[in-house]
């Protein structure tokens, strides 16, 4: 049983890092959403920090304008730590189905904007007022569920940045909403020492998957890749919250 666990969970980080390897994010969507069929999403999003951090530093680190960056992103980042500190303390740790549901609809809400929303653009002169509230909005989803995609994503992609500059921003964003998420897990007593040893199973499951998926990029159609990952997703929202709805 153990043995068949840890080849699911490997499995689950090969697949989450070729995601992040082919388009530049997913990898705690993917792992979160999965690892939610099978533990609860609080169990999972502790799981899934380390592997997070690391590739997402990797991913920050990678492109030449942080500090460009980091000055436009401010508010944005400061939002999304402080829905995400309230957020945790706001909203119980909650072990039972209400988790997965509140998981399954962020990812059928996220598959939907990938899906069918047309493409976004946000004046520049709105941004003052806007990225903190998305920061916010996005720091009490991850709260709630681990995944800290919505609305934050959307909003990133629709500011207009070149591609290094976007890969490098959603990288700098998933790092900050990374620790935040780790500082409210330690708070509730849910990120213990003895995960140490999966973490960095995961960890690496993960490297090997976004080795793989930097090759895939080079050999397929992204936007065939990203319409494939958003149906996905789309299903497996629809199975963790229609699924926990009828258990309830």
């Amino acid at each position: 049983m153990i043995s068949w666990s840890l080849l699911q969970i490997g499995a689950i980080f090969i697949l989450g890092g070729a995601v992040k390897g082919v388009i530049g994010l997913g990898l705690p969507t993917v792992a979160v959403g999965l690892l939610g069929a099978v533990m609860t999403p609080v169990q999972a999003a502790a799981l899934v920090i380390v592997p997070s951090f690391v590739t997402n530093v990797w991913q920050l680190l990678a492109g030449p304008g942080f500090i460009a960056l980091a000055r436009r992103l401010w508010l944005l980042l400061v939002g999304l730590c402080v829905g995400t500190l309230a957020g945790g303390w706001w909203v119980p740790v909650d072990n039972s189905g209400r988790a997965r549901i509140a998981l399954g609809i962020a990812l059928l809400f996220y598959a939907a904007i990938g899906l069918f929303a047309p493409r976004l653009a946000v004046p520049r002169r709105a941004e003052w007022w806007l990225s903190p509230i998305v920061g916010v909005l996005t720091g009490i989803v991850t709260a709630m569920t681990g995944v800290f995609v919505v609305p934050m994503v959307p909003y990133i992609q629709a500011l207009g940045l070149q591609r290094d500059d976007l890969v490098q921003a959603l990288g700098l964003s998933f790092t900050v909403a990374t620790v935040a998420l780790a500082v409210v897990l330690v708070a509730n007593d849910q990120l213990h020492f003895s995960l140490a040893g999966l973490s960095v199973y995961a960890l690496a499951a993960s490297l090997v998957g976004m080795a793989v998926g930097q090759v895939v990029r080079k050999r397929i159609d992204p936007k065939t890749f990203r319409l494939c990952f958003f149906i996905g997703m789309m299903l497996l929202g629809a199975h963790l919250a229609f699924g926990s709805l009828l258990k309830l």
